[in-house]
């Protein structure tokens, strides 16, 4: 361990400092989470805009508003950071905060590229820090239950995964549609694959009909280690909002559908069994017997709890109890890496491109894996 040595947080009433940087679109939310945890309290809220930061505090009288992010840092009641601030600074945000022996937050995606996502890693490995990726959607309860049906055995071996996120939206100047919400997809598909399952190779097609300069449509295709395949389509020009998840597996089907309040997850009993007979004498052929399975479908109580909420909860915890957090730095590496490689794809017009080794779920020394690619 180097430089700043991880602090043993001993606070009277057990809460842990933390501060929020970046009062845009995301800061408000982190800042409202923190506010009503028991394992936190907040206590600066840093923007260059001090006047928004201040605007966003309203009636926190008791959190300090800044422009002045080294302040922050050299506050030794301040045990962490979270990072809200635009992707291409997450790095030297990020960076600074755990050479300041902080544990950070930082919101989707972890950098810009998977050289500087590996940066962080390496430095809050060395640090013995927590580091924690933002990746809000694996923290709602229904992404929760299907991580625990999926894990436990319930839907059998995964044949595949298949994931649409649509709708009429926000064009972005500065990232192509792929960048914008494929993120949200792919740490949901890391945070419910089994441990021995990941990708390991990605083909993506995307597509500007409208001219903005940026592929408003895209979809990935992910070779899984054991055969399987997953599928993101994501777009921002269906006049209509989709988010919608299918996973299958051998013995059940679930589908995901977010904008169903009413059944947000069902599990489907129905599929295709494959039965294969003894060997049969040489003369005769091996044949596969297929049989159509239709069962009963259940939809599964699901609790209503606030995404972000259970997000704070968890970086609390991982810091008290010294482990990883559920969506830890690497998790965030992992998406990077695919997101890489799909953006490679898209300039080769499709072509299969393999992922690092390294960036799944292996403990291998991240700063091994940097530059190389299968």
């Amino acid at each position: 361990m180097k430089g700043n040595k991880v602090k043993d947080v001993d606070r009277p009433d057990g809460r842990l400092g933390v501060a929020v940087v970046g009062a845009g679109y995301w800061g408000p939310n982190l800042v409202r989470n923190f506010q009503a945890s028991d394992r936190f309290l907040l206590r600066w809220l840093c923007d260059l805009d001090v006047t928004r930061a201040q605007r966003v505090l309203g009636g926190y009288s008791t959190v300090q508003a800044t422009d002045d992010f080294e302040a922050v840092l050299a506050d030794p009641s301040v045990d962490a950071i979270a990072v809200a601030t635009p992707a291409g600074t997450h790095l030297d945000v990020a960076l600074a905060a755990l050479r300041a022996g902080k544990h950070v937050l930082v919101e989707k995606p972890l950098a810009t590229t998977y050289a500087d996502g590996a940066r962080l890693v390496a430095e809050a490995e060395e640090r013995g820090l927590t580091l924690m990726c933002d990746h809000t959607y694996c923290y709602t309860p229904a992404v929760g239950r299907i991580r625990e049906l999926v894990h436990s055995g319930e839907l059998g071996e995964i044949h595949y995964v298949d994931s649409v996120r649509i709708n009429l939206g926000l064009v972005q100047k500065d990232v192509d549609v792929l960048w914008d919400l494929a993120p949200h997809d792919l740490s949901i598909l890391d945070f419910i694959l089994p441990e021995h399952v990941e990708p390991v190779a990605v083909a993506a097609h995307g597509a500007d009909p409208i001219g903005a300069g940026q592929d408003c449509i895209a979809y990935l295709t992910l070779q899984l280690n054991t055969g399987a395949i997953a599928h993101v389509h994501v777009n921002w020009l269906s006049p209509t909002k989709v988010r919608t998840t299918m996973v299958g597996g051998a013995k059940r089907t679930l589908i995901w559908d977010d904008l169903n309040p009413a059944q947000r997850v069902a599990v489907f009993d129905r599929g295709v069994d494959l039965a294969t007979p003894q060997e049969l004498g040489a003369d005769e052929r091996r044949q596969a017997l297929i049989s159509y399975r239709s069962g009963d479908m259940v939809a599964p109580a699901i609790g209503e709890k606030e995404a972000l909420r259970s997000m704070v909860d968890e970086f609390g915890a991982a810091i008290r109890e010294r482990r990883a957090p559920l969506t830890d730095g690497r998790a965030g590496l992992r998406v990077l890496d695919i997101l890489e490689a799909a953006s490679r794809s898209l300039e080769f017009r499709g072509a299969v491109v393999g992922l690092r080794t390294g960036a799944g779920r292996s403990l291998r020394t991240v700063n091994d894996s940097v530059g190389e690619r299968r």
